[in-house]
């Protein structure tokens, strides 16, 4: 399938695919030891880096289209719907039940009743040094740079700019932050 292009998710391979997500992930969230689970992802997801942790009861749809980052933390209850890409970089927490949702539908009735192209995915890019609060829910295609925040609760329906601090529903930018320096050295 091609990102943006309309298809169906419901051929064999991907159906099969999505039931050998569902089994890898019972035993994922029924695992108590952190780093444990943290090893499990490695081989699950496209890429893993250093220091990743993922909490307990997180849901994807595959796990081969995420690639995520060093020293990155989703907390409890996280969902990535990985129809399409999605890449996180270095140091991104997320809060809380946050969302990254790849796949959308046609807005015509008509268009959704043909199940051989109901479904349009769409890649999800996030930058490095983001934090995203509690329940923010992120939708297809949107790229968003580095060092940015986006306040709980918000839905990010376009693409945010690096140094951007972003909340509401839509998210709107709200402030800018320090310009982000790649590997800038603490004093």
């Amino acid at each position: 399938m091609k990102a943006g292009l309309p298809h169906s998710s419901m051929i064999p391979d991907m159906i099969y695919d999505n039931m050998q997500c569902r089994k890898f992930l019972k035993k994922f969230n029924s695992t108590e030891n952190t780093l444990k689970r943290s090893n499990m992802l490695k081989g699950f997801f496209k890429h893993i880096g250093k220091n990743v942790f993922i909490e307990t009861n997180f849901k994807c749809e595959y796990g081969y289209n995420i690639s995520i980052d060093d020293d990155s933390f989703m907390n409890a209850d996280c969902m990535i719907l990985d129809n399409a890409e999605v890449t996180i970089g270095k140091n991104c927490w997320f809060g809380p039940r946050c969302e990254l949702i790849t796949a959308g539908h046609p807005i015509q009735y008509r268009e959704r009743r043909n199940m051989n192209t109901c479904s349009i995915d769409k890649p999800i890019r996030i930058g490095n040094e983001c934090w995203f609060g509690a329940s923010v829910i992120v939708l297809p295609g949107v790229t968003i740079g580095n060092n940015v925040v986006v306040g709980a609760g918000s839905v990010v329906t376009k693409d945010v700019p690096s140094n951007t601090v972003v909340c509401g529903n839509p998210a709107r930018p709200k402030k800018q932050l320090d310009p982000y320096v790649e590997d800038e050295v603490e004093e």
